[in-house]
């Protein structure tokens, strides 16, 4: 599956949405800009978009919630292990309240992958961040899994963006 986005105004994005809507496409808002996804087998509609490939994912995206993009470099020679991990994860978020989708994102043009999530709200978010669940899946990994062992496979420090589905004025 691919997965792109492209910024742009909120009516510009809103108006090509709505001029491709056999296309699997949300307009969002946040932190100054406005984000649109677009989720298809074929090519994008977006001139110059951001490209990535689908690792993994569950749920469906829909413009109601509250998005969030975690941002995480990983080194060349890391992507087979980081996305290892999140292949073999414990699959606990989809059972979490307010959980809407979930998408592991692989870099085409960039070396940030991308774990983008959708949320009924910002307070579901908050309370899975304070979960069992989420310390479960952010735990350390093994104690005999020295660090000696284990590389880092991150080339940065990774970063967390919000979106929401609807502007704050509507």
């Amino acid at each position: 599956m691919n997965f792109y986005m492209t910024t742009g105004t909120y009516d510009y994005m809103k108006k090509m949405r709505d001029k491709h809507p056999e296309e699997n496409m949300v307009v969002m808002q946040g932190e100054g800009t406005t984000l649109m996804i677009h989720e298809t087998e074929g090519k994008t509609i977006f001139q110059t978009p951001r490209r990535y490939e689908v690792v993994d994912g569950t749920g469906e995206f829909n413009e109601k919630g509250f998005f969030v993009l975690n941002n995480i470099p990983v080194s060349e020679e890391g992507r087979p292990v980081f996305e290892h991990r999140f292949k073999n994860r414990a699959g606990a978020i989809e059972n979490e309240p307010g959980y809407i989708a979930f998408r592991v994102l692989r870099p085409l043009d960039s070396d940030t992958y991308i774990v983008l999530t959708e949320w009924e709200s910002p307070a579901f978010y908050e309370k899975w961040k304070e979960s069992q669940a989420f310390a479960k899946a952010h735990s350390a990994k093994p104690e005999a899994e020295t660090s000696a062992q284990r590389p880092n496979i991150f080339s940065g420090v990774s970063y967390v963006s919000t979106y929401r589905a609807k502007p704050e004025e509507e």
